[in-house]
Protein backbone atom coordinates (compact mmCIF):
# COMPACT_ATOMS: atom_id res chain seq x y z
CA UNK A 1 0.00 0.00 0.00
CA UNK A 2 2.60 1.97 0.83
CA UNK A 3 4.25 1.80 -2.66
CA UNK A 4 1.02 2.33 -4.42
CA UNK A 5 0.62 5.94 -2.38
CA UNK A 6 3.84 6.92 -3.61
CA UNK A 7 3.15 5.78 -7.27
CA UNK A 8 -0.07 8.27 -6.88
CA UNK A 9 1.27 10.76 -5.30
CA UNK A 10 4.23 11.00 -7.88
CA UNK A 11 1.81 10.99 -10.98
CA UNK A 12 0.52 14.25 -9.26
CA UNK A 13 -2.69 12.31 -8.29
CA UNK A 14 -4.61 13.03 -4.83
CA UNK A 15 -5.91 9.33 -4.37
CA UNK A 16 -4.97 6.92 -2.21
CA UNK A 17 -5.61 3.43 -3.55
CA UNK A 18 -5.41 2.60 -7.07
CA UNK A 19 -8.57 0.55 -6.82
CA UNK A 20 -7.03 -2.50 -7.75
CA UNK A 21 -9.05 -5.33 -6.04
CA UNK A 22 -11.91 -3.93 -7.06
CA UNK A 23 -11.73 -5.61 -10.59
CA UNK A 24 -11.02 -8.92 -9.31
CA UNK A 25 -13.06 -11.65 -9.85
CA UNK A 26 -15.25 -13.66 -7.54
CA UNK A 27 -13.28 -16.58 -8.31
CA UNK A 28 -9.52 -14.76 -8.28
CA UNK A 29 -10.63 -13.33 -4.26
CA UNK A 30 -12.00 -16.87 -3.36
CA UNK A 31 -8.23 -18.47 -4.80
CA UNK A 32 -6.97 -15.63 -2.41
CA UNK A 33 -9.02 -15.97 0.73
CA UNK A 34 -8.18 -19.77 0.63
CA UNK A 35 -4.69 -19.44 0.35
CA UNK A 36 -4.26 -17.53 3.23
CA UNK A 37 -4.19 -13.73 1.57
CA UNK A 38 -5.08 -10.93 4.37
CA UNK A 39 -8.03 -8.93 2.87
CA UNK A 40 -9.98 -5.80 3.61
CA UNK A 41 -13.45 -4.79 2.64
CA UNK A 42 -13.78 -1.20 1.49
CA UNK A 43 -16.37 0.85 0.10
CA UNK A 44 -16.40 1.52 -3.18
CA UNK A 45 -16.41 5.23 -3.25
CA UNK A 46 -17.30 5.93 -7.27
CA UNK A 47 -20.54 4.68 -7.02
CA UNK A 48 -22.09 6.14 -3.72
CA UNK A 49 -26.11 6.63 -3.72
CA UNK A 50 -26.91 10.03 -3.94
CA UNK A 51 -28.01 12.11 -0.53
CA UNK A 52 -28.53 15.50 0.69
CA UNK A 53 -25.95 17.74 1.36
CA UNK A 54 -23.79 17.64 5.00
CA UNK A 55 -25.35 20.10 7.74
CA UNK A 56 -24.31 20.17 10.97
CA UNK A 57 -25.74 21.77 14.14
CA UNK A 58 -23.15 24.02 14.69
CA UNK A 59 -21.63 24.88 11.42
CA UNK A 60 -24.83 24.77 9.10
CA UNK A 61 -24.27 23.77 5.60
CA UNK A 62 -20.79 22.11 4.94
CA UNK A 63 -19.02 22.12 1.83
CA UNK A 64 -18.43 18.75 -0.17
CA UNK A 65 -15.29 17.37 1.80
CA UNK A 66 -14.98 13.86 -0.06
CA UNK A 67 -11.46 15.36 -1.18
CA UNK A 68 -10.07 14.90 2.21
CA UNK A 69 -11.55 11.07 2.85
CA UNK A 70 -9.22 8.60 1.66
CA UNK A 71 -10.06 6.42 -1.29
CA UNK A 72 -12.39 3.85 -0.72
CA UNK A 73 -12.52 3.69 2.84
CA UNK A 74 -11.94 0.60 4.58
CA UNK A 75 -15.09 -0.88 6.62
CA UNK A 76 -13.76 -4.00 7.59
CA UNK A 77 -10.08 -4.54 8.19
CA UNK A 78 -7.85 -7.80 7.87
CA UNK A 79 -9.11 -9.20 11.93
CA UNK A 80 -12.80 -8.82 10.58
CA UNK A 81 -13.91 -6.46 13.10
CA UNK A 82 -15.29 -2.99 11.77
CA UNK A 83 -13.55 0.31 11.50
CA UNK A 84 -14.93 2.86 13.51
CA UNK A 85 -16.75 4.44 10.68
CA UNK A 86 -19.27 1.59 9.67
CA UNK A 87 -19.51 0.34 13.52
CA UNK A 88 -20.47 3.90 15.07
CA UNK A 89 -23.03 4.04 12.07
CA UNK A 90 -24.66 0.95 12.87
CA UNK A 91 -24.40 0.86 16.31
CA UNK A 92 -26.28 4.78 16.71
CA UNK A 93 -28.89 2.90 14.13
CA UNK A 94 -29.55 0.30 16.66
CA UNK A 95 -29.74 1.80 19.37
CA UNK A 96 -32.49 4.96 17.99
CA UNK A 97 -29.70 7.78 18.22
CA UNK A 98 -31.59 11.04 17.36
CA UNK A 99 -28.58 13.28 17.92
CA UNK A 100 -24.75 12.81 17.31
CA UNK A 101 -22.82 15.30 19.61
CA UNK A 102 -18.95 15.14 19.08
CA UNK A 103 -15.99 17.00 18.75
CA UNK A 104 -15.30 18.96 15.46
CA UNK A 105 -12.01 17.06 14.56
CA UNK A 106 -14.86 14.67 13.26
CA UNK A 107 -15.93 17.18 10.52
CA UNK A 108 -13.59 15.67 8.16
CA UNK A 109 -15.58 11.85 8.59
CA UNK A 110 -18.66 13.31 8.68
CA UNK A 111 -19.36 13.03 4.66
CA UNK A 112 -17.99 9.42 5.11
CA UNK A 113 -20.50 8.46 7.57
CA UNK A 114 -23.56 10.07 5.99
CA UNK A 115 -22.47 7.93 2.81
CA UNK A 116 -22.62 4.45 5.09
CA UNK A 117 -26.38 5.93 5.86
CA UNK A 118 -27.30 6.15 2.62
CA UNK A 119 -25.34 2.96 1.45
CA UNK A 120 -27.28 1.21 3.98
CA UNK A 121 -30.85 3.19 3.21
CA UNK A 122 -30.76 4.06 7.08
CA UNK A 123 -32.16 7.91 8.12
CA UNK A 124 -28.83 9.61 9.48
CA UNK A 125 -29.26 11.33 13.43
CA UNK A 126 -28.92 15.14 13.53
CA UNK A 127 -25.03 15.84 14.04
CA UNK A 128 -23.41 18.51 15.84
CA UNK A 129 -19.90 19.22 16.11
CA UNK A 130 -18.73 20.92 19.11
CA UNK A 131 -15.70 23.57 18.56
CA UNK A 132 -12.65 21.76 21.01
CA UNK A 133 -11.18 23.26 24.46
CA UNK A 134 -7.93 24.89 24.23
CA UNK A 135 -5.71 25.05 27.53
CA UNK A 136 -5.15 29.01 28.03
CA UNK A 137 -1.83 28.89 26.19
CA UNK A 138 -3.39 27.82 23.02
CA UNK A 139 -2.96 23.96 22.96
CA UNK A 140 -5.07 21.23 22.19
CA UNK A 141 -6.29 20.04 25.55
CA UNK A 142 -4.82 16.00 26.27
CA UNK A 143 -4.88 13.23 28.80
CA UNK A 144 -1.36 13.74 29.08
CA UNK A 145 -1.05 17.18 29.98
CA UNK A 146 -3.05 18.40 32.83
CA UNK A 147 -6.29 17.90 34.59
CA UNK A 148 -8.73 17.03 32.37
CA UNK A 149 -11.07 14.82 33.69
CA UNK A 150 -14.23 16.31 35.75
CA UNK A 151 -12.89 14.00 38.87
CA UNK A 152 -9.46 15.90 38.82
CA UNK A 153 -11.32 19.07 38.98
CA UNK A 154 -13.54 17.92 42.11
CA UNK A 155 -10.92 16.12 43.95
CA UNK A 156 -9.02 19.67 43.74
CA UNK A 157 -11.77 21.45 45.19
CA UNK A 158 -14.04 22.70 42.79
CA UNK A 159 -17.88 22.84 42.92
CA UNK A 160 -19.63 20.74 40.53
CA UNK A 161 -21.55 23.23 39.56
CA UNK A 162 -19.29 25.86 38.93
CA UNK A 163 -17.27 23.46 36.62
CA UNK A 164 -20.38 23.08 34.49
CA UNK A 165 -21.07 26.71 34.30
CA UNK A 166 -17.39 27.20 33.39
CA UNK A 167 -17.65 24.80 30.75
CA UNK A 168 -21.18 25.40 29.43
CA UNK A 169 -20.10 29.53 28.91
CA UNK A 170 -16.74 28.41 27.37
CA UNK A 171 -18.71 27.65 24.27
CA UNK A 172 -21.98 30.01 24.74
CA UNK A 173 -22.49 32.23 21.26
CA UNK A 174 -25.03 34.31 20.38
CA UNK A 175 -28.57 33.88 19.50
CA UNK A 176 -30.26 34.16 15.84
CA UNK A 177 -33.28 33.70 14.32
CA UNK A 178 -33.56 30.56 12.38
CA UNK A 179 -31.96 30.39 9.16
CA UNK A 180 -33.86 29.37 6.13
CA UNK A 181 -34.04 25.25 5.69
CA UNK A 182 -33.51 25.38 2.15
CA UNK A 183 -30.61 23.58 0.65
CA UNK A 184 -27.97 25.58 -0.58
CA UNK A 185 -27.74 25.52 -4.52
CA UNK A 186 -24.48 24.34 -4.81
CA UNK A 187 -23.24 21.66 -2.34
CA UNK A 188 -19.54 22.73 -2.54
CA UNK A 189 -20.26 26.56 -1.34
CA UNK A 190 -20.75 27.45 2.26
CA UNK A 191 -24.37 28.40 3.61
CA UNK A 192 -24.82 30.77 7.22
CA UNK A 193 -26.57 28.88 9.50
CA UNK A 194 -28.15 31.89 11.45
CA UNK A 195 -30.58 34.77 10.57
CA UNK A 196 -31.00 37.84 12.66
CA UNK A 197 -28.94 38.27 16.05
CA UNK A 198 -31.43 38.13 19.15
CA UNK A 199 -29.32 37.71 21.86
CA UNK A 200 -25.57 38.41 22.16
CA UNK A 201 -23.80 35.58 24.34
CA UNK A 202 -23.74 35.30 27.66
CA UNK A 203 -20.41 37.21 29.47
CA UNK A 204 -18.40 34.30 30.45
CA UNK A 205 -18.23 35.08 33.97
CA UNK A 206 -22.04 34.96 34.18
CA UNK A 207 -23.08 32.83 37.25
CA UNK A 208 -25.43 30.28 36.63
CA UNK A 209 -27.64 27.73 38.17
CA UNK A 210 -28.11 24.25 36.35
CA UNK A 211 -32.26 24.93 35.82
CA UNK A 212 -30.88 28.07 34.40
CA UNK A 213 -28.35 26.92 31.59
CA UNK A 214 -31.20 23.75 30.95
CA UNK A 215 -33.67 26.63 30.26
CA UNK A 216 -31.22 28.39 28.12
CA UNK A 217 -29.39 25.59 26.23
CA UNK A 218 -29.65 25.79 22.42
CA UNK A 219 -27.30 23.50 19.97
CA UNK A 220 -27.60 26.52 17.48
CA UNK A 221 -26.00 28.77 19.89
CA UNK A 222 -23.06 27.32 20.24
CA UNK A 223 -19.86 29.31 19.20
CA UNK A 224 -17.79 27.69 15.48
CA UNK A 225 -14.57 28.61 17.08
CA UNK A 226 -12.76 26.89 19.66
CA UNK A 227 -12.63 27.97 22.99
CA UNK A 228 -9.90 28.35 25.60
CA UNK A 229 -10.33 27.19 29.56
CA UNK A 230 -9.28 30.48 31.64
CA UNK A 231 -8.52 28.76 35.12
CA UNK A 232 -9.18 32.56 36.63
CA UNK A 233 -12.78 32.33 35.03
CA UNK A 234 -13.26 28.74 37.30
CA UNK A 235 -11.96 30.56 40.46
CA UNK A 236 -14.04 33.56 39.63
CA UNK A 237 -17.43 31.69 39.41
CA UNK A 238 -16.15 29.17 41.79
CA UNK A 239 -15.95 31.68 44.53
CA UNK A 240 -19.24 33.29 43.87
CA UNK A 241 -20.64 29.88 43.86
CA UNK A 242 -19.93 28.94 47.12
CA UNK A 243 -20.80 32.41 48.06
CA UNK A 244 -24.47 31.46 47.12
CA UNK A 245 -24.23 28.48 48.79
CA UNK A 246 -23.34 29.38 52.42
CA UNK A 247 -25.62 32.34 52.41
CA UNK A 248 -28.18 29.53 53.58
CA UNK A 249 -28.42 27.99 56.81
CA UNK A 250 -28.70 24.46 54.61
CA UNK A 251 -25.71 25.39 52.54
CA UNK A 252 -23.42 26.32 55.12
CA UNK A 253 -24.30 22.96 56.80
CA UNK A 254 -23.14 21.46 53.68
CA UNK A 255 -19.90 22.78 52.94
CA UNK A 256 -18.59 22.81 56.42
CA UNK A 257 -19.59 18.95 56.52
CA UNK A 258 -17.63 18.40 52.23
CA UNK A 259 -14.70 20.62 54.25
CA UNK A 260 -14.31 18.10 57.42
CA UNK A 261 -12.92 15.51 55.59
CA UNK A 262 -9.67 17.82 54.49
CA UNK A 263 -9.61 18.75 57.89
CA UNK A 264 -10.61 16.39 60.67
CA UNK A 265 -7.42 15.43 61.61
CA UNK A 266 -7.41 18.49 63.68
CA UNK A 267 -8.17 17.55 67.32
CA UNK A 268 -10.54 20.46 67.84
CA UNK A 269 -12.29 20.59 64.43
CA UNK A 270 -16.51 20.06 64.63
CA UNK A 271 -18.51 20.85 61.82
CA UNK A 272 -20.05 23.94 63.86
CA UNK A 273 -16.61 25.21 63.79
CA UNK A 274 -15.69 24.64 60.47
CA UNK A 275 -18.93 27.01 60.04
CA UNK A 276 -17.42 29.73 61.84
CA UNK A 277 -14.50 29.15 60.03
CA UNK A 278 -15.89 29.76 56.80
CA UNK A 279 -17.76 32.74 58.17
CA UNK A 280 -14.43 34.35 58.80
CA UNK A 281 -12.59 33.50 55.77
CA UNK A 282 -15.56 34.08 53.44
CA UNK A 283 -14.42 36.61 51.49
CA UNK A 284 -11.33 34.65 50.90
CA UNK A 285 -12.61 31.26 50.03
CA UNK A 286 -12.52 30.63 46.08
CA UNK A 287 -11.79 26.81 46.51
CA UNK A 288 -12.93 24.72 49.71
CA UNK A 289 -9.22 23.84 49.57
CA UNK A 290 -8.65 27.52 50.66
CA UNK A 291 -10.41 26.84 54.27
CA UNK A 292 -7.27 25.05 55.29
CA UNK A 293 -4.86 27.03 52.61
CA UNK A 294 -5.70 30.61 53.83
CA UNK A 295 -6.78 29.78 57.35
CA UNK A 296 -4.15 26.71 58.98
CA UNK A 297 -4.42 28.90 62.12
CA UNK A 298 -7.90 27.82 63.07
CA UNK A 299 -6.64 24.09 63.34
CA UNK A 300 -3.06 23.74 64.48
CA UNK A 301 -0.47 25.73 67.15
CA UNK A 302 0.92 28.85 65.41
CA UNK A 303 4.33 28.84 64.22
CA UNK A 304 5.65 32.55 65.35
CA UNK A 305 8.83 31.33 63.89
CA UNK A 306 8.28 30.62 60.56
CA UNK A 307 9.76 32.70 57.48
CA UNK A 308 6.36 34.51 57.04
CA UNK A 309 5.71 35.40 60.80
CA UNK A 310 8.91 36.63 61.08
CA UNK A 311 9.24 38.68 58.08
CA UNK A 312 5.87 40.73 59.53
CA UNK A 313 7.86 42.01 62.19
CA UNK A 314 11.25 43.10 60.26
CA UNK A 315 10.13 46.86 60.36
CA UNK A 316 8.52 46.59 63.52
CA UNK A 317 11.18 47.91 66.20
CA UNK A 318 11.71 45.95 69.40
CA UNK A 319 10.68 48.71 71.47
CA UNK A 320 7.20 49.12 69.84
CA UNK A 321 6.51 45.38 70.02
CA UNK A 322 7.65 44.99 72.85
CA UNK A 323 5.53 47.77 74.28
CA UNK A 324 2.39 45.82 73.96
CA UNK A 325 3.32 42.21 72.92
CA UNK A 326 3.30 38.70 75.15
CA UNK A 327 5.76 36.88 72.92
CA UNK A 328 5.30 33.34 74.03
CA UNK A 329 1.79 33.57 75.42
CA UNK A 330 -1.22 32.26 73.15
CA UNK A 331 -4.70 32.65 74.55
CA UNK A 332 -7.78 30.54 73.62
CA UNK A 333 -10.49 33.14 74.15
CA UNK A 334 -13.98 30.95 74.26
CA UNK A 335 -16.93 32.56 73.68
CA UNK A 336 -20.39 31.45 73.85
CA UNK A 337 -19.44 28.30 73.98
CA UNK A 338 -17.45 28.15 71.03
CA UNK A 339 -13.71 29.06 70.42
CA UNK A 340 -13.02 32.53 68.74
CA UNK A 341 -9.77 33.53 66.93
CA UNK A 342 -7.06 32.42 68.73
CA UNK A 343 -3.69 33.38 69.12
CA UNK A 344 -0.44 34.91 70.70
CA UNK A 345 -2.37 38.03 72.46
CA UNK A 346 -1.84 41.47 73.16
CA UNK A 347 -1.23 43.33 76.44
CA UNK A 348 -3.02 46.30 74.94
CA UNK A 349 -5.94 43.79 74.14
CA UNK A 350 -6.22 41.73 77.14
CA UNK A 351 -8.16 44.87 79.36
CA UNK A 352 -10.53 44.75 76.57
CA UNK A 353 -11.16 41.09 75.77
CA UNK A 354 -11.24 40.31 80.23
CA UNK A 355 -14.02 42.97 80.18
CA UNK A 356 -16.09 41.84 77.42
CA UNK A 357 -18.48 39.16 78.70
CA UNK A 358 -19.62 37.05 76.38
CA UNK A 359 -23.19 38.45 75.81
CA UNK A 360 -21.27 42.07 74.70
CA UNK A 361 -19.13 40.65 72.72
CA UNK A 362 -21.05 39.82 69.00
CA UNK A 363 -22.33 43.33 69.82
CA UNK A 364 -18.84 45.04 70.38
CA UNK A 365 -16.56 47.25 68.34
CA UNK A 366 -13.74 45.86 68.90
CA UNK A 367 -12.22 48.39 65.79
CA UNK A 368 -12.93 51.14 67.87
CA UNK A 369 -11.69 49.70 71.33
CA UNK A 370 -8.63 48.84 70.16
CA UNK A 371 -7.95 51.93 68.56
CA UNK A 372 -8.61 54.09 71.73
CA UNK A 373 -6.24 51.57 73.36
CA UNK A 374 -3.62 52.05 70.77
CA UNK A 375 -3.93 55.68 71.34
CA UNK A 376 -2.94 55.18 74.94
CA UNK A 377 -0.21 53.57 74.90
CA UNK A 378 2.52 55.36 75.64
CA UNK A 379 4.89 54.68 72.89
CA UNK A 380 4.02 56.32 69.01
CA UNK A 381 2.47 53.32 67.82
CA UNK A 382 1.33 53.92 64.26
CA UNK A 383 -2.03 52.02 62.97
CA UNK A 384 -0.37 49.94 60.44
CA UNK A 385 2.60 48.74 63.07
CA UNK A 386 -0.47 48.03 65.50
CA UNK A 387 -2.00 45.80 63.28
CA UNK A 388 1.02 44.04 62.05
CA UNK A 389 1.85 42.70 65.20
CA UNK A 390 -1.87 42.21 66.09
CA UNK A 391 -2.05 39.85 62.79
CA UNK A 392 0.97 38.24 63.49
CA UNK A 393 -0.22 37.50 67.07
CA UNK A 394 -3.39 35.99 66.19
CA UNK A 395 -2.32 34.24 62.63
CA UNK A 396 1.11 34.23 61.76
CA UNK A 397 0.30 35.62 58.63
CA UNK A 398 -0.04 38.99 56.79
CA UNK A 399 -3.21 38.00 55.32
CA UNK A 400 -6.04 36.83 57.38
CA UNK A 401 -9.42 37.67 58.39
CA UNK A 402 -10.39 40.87 60.35
CA UNK A 403 -9.08 40.58 63.46
CA UNK A 404 -11.89 42.32 65.18
CA UNK A 405 -14.40 39.33 63.68
CA UNK A 406 -15.60 36.81 65.71
CA UNK A 407 -18.65 34.79 63.83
Amino acid sequence: MTEIRERLARSGSNKTYDKTCLHLTEEEVARKVRAGEKSVVRLNDSNLPNRPPAKDLVFGHLKDAHLSLSTDPILLKTDLFPTYHLASVVDDHEMGITHVLRGEEWLLSYPLHLDLYACLNLKPPHFAHIPILLNPDGTKMSKRKGDVQVIDYIRSGWEPQAVLNWLALAGWGAKHEAASTAEPPDASSHHPRHGKLLQNAPDSTTLMTLPEMIQEFELSALTQRSSSLDPVKLEYLNKHHLMRVWSTPDGLQKLAEQAHDNIKAASHTNISYIKDVILALQGRIANLHDIVRHGSFFFEELDLESDTAREMLKRVKPAQRGAFVIPTTLVLLLVTDRRCLPGATLKAVIPVVENTTPEQWEKTDFLELLQKERESLESDISYRVFMTVLRHALCGQKVCPSPFYCG
